[in-house]
């Protein structure tokens, strides 16, 4: 699969003396043959990974891969049943240092219930309490443009907002490692975009983040890099730039017919380095040349005497890297 590469230089304010096990790179998350089982489900499944400090690094995966599962873990929520974590250098439980910890880390979970009769300030006010250390209230509430809600009941905030009040308790303690569990599933492209920039404004300051998601526009923007995670495993480590180009080719040609196809003969097309035939029936074409591989893919429908029903082209995502290692969508499961 795709190298990795070096990661964004990271703010120096917020540098760990935590030194990876090649010893090239400052970690602010280590996990080793990670392990959870619930009954018969195997959750998480001897799962290997390092977050570098100060960069954003993503979980990709569908519901069920396992993603929320090794966040918890992570987090201090969740007892693994196997394999070892270190979080900013320090592991779970170990010498009653846990507190310390979470004083250095901040989590928004998939779904943060906050309390509906309070305002905005007071819930910030709330949380701010939970940290020895922290931002003020007034700070955090420009952070995330809340300004002018602060006396707004919680009750009465849009999904976008809610979710920009739950990233500012997850920023109160003016955490050094950032947890972000899918925080912009279900919001609107505005509240969407209006997260991004909280999310890239903590990285500029030399903050670490370690976010899941199933948007693949989200990880491309936010992530330095990113892992796909399958049936608790991960399956692709890169950049998401390593990654798309891991496919060999820049378009992808999806396409149904009418009919059965002789798959193994597109194949040899000029331009087209491979064929996957998807769920549905329904054929998926990685293309290096869309300008010589469109003609002879037409040619050879021709040839083969099948109707062509639809035809769409679009640009290699990491949602096609999935398709490929997977054969099924993100969005699939």
């Amino acid at each position: 699969m795709a190298t990795q590469t070096q990661t964004k230089a990271a703010g120096s304010q917020q540098s760990l003396a935590v030194v990876g096990a090649t010893g090239h790179h400052l970690l602010a998350v280590r996990c080793v043959r990670l392990v959870k089982r619930y009954a018969d489900v195997m959750a998480v499944d001897g799962l290997d990974l390092e977050v570098r400090a100060g960069e954003c690094f993503g979980l990709l995966g569908p519901n069920g891969a396992g993603k929320t599962t090794t966040v918890e873990i992570l987090e201090g929520l969740t007892t693994p049943d196997g394999g070892t974590v270190e979080v900013l250098g320090e592991a779970w439980g170990r010498g009653g240092g846990d507190r310390s910890l979470r004083d250095q880390l901040g989590v928004q979970l998939q779904e943060t219930q906050l309390s509906e009769k309070v305002t905005v300030a007071e819930t910030m006010r709330l949380f701010r309490s939970f940290y020895r250390r922290g931002r003020e209230v007034e700070e955090l509430l420009r952070l995330v443009s809340l300004e002018e809600k602060r006396d707004a009941r919680v009750g009465k905030l849009s999904g976008g907002q809610r979710q920009r009040l739950a990233v500012a308790c997850a920023l109160a303690g003016d955490p050094r490692l950032l947890f972000l569990d899918e925080p912009t599933t279900g919001l609107d492209p505005q509240a969407r975009l209006q997260l991004w920039g909280i999310v890239e404004n903590f990285r500029a300051g030399g903050g670490t983040i370690l976010l899941t998601t199933h948007y693949m526009e989200e990880a491309a923007r936010l992530c330095d890099r990113v892992a796909i995670m399958d049936h608790g495993r991960i399956i692709a480590l890169g950049t998401p730039a390593e990654l798309v180009a891991s496919l060999g080719a820049d378009q992808i040609v999806e396409m149904s017919v009418a009919g059965e196809l002789r798959e193994g003969e597109f194949a040899g097309l000029p331009g087209v380095t491979s064929v996957r035939r998807r769920e549905g029936g329904a054929y998926s074409l990685t293309v290096g040349d869309i300008a010589l591989a469109l003609p002879a893919l037409l040619g050879e429908l021709a040839r083969q005497g099948v109707r062509l029903e639809t035809l769409a082209t679009h640009e290699a995502t990491l949602e096609d890297v999935f398709v490929s290692l997977t054969g099924r969508n993100l969005r699939d499961e």
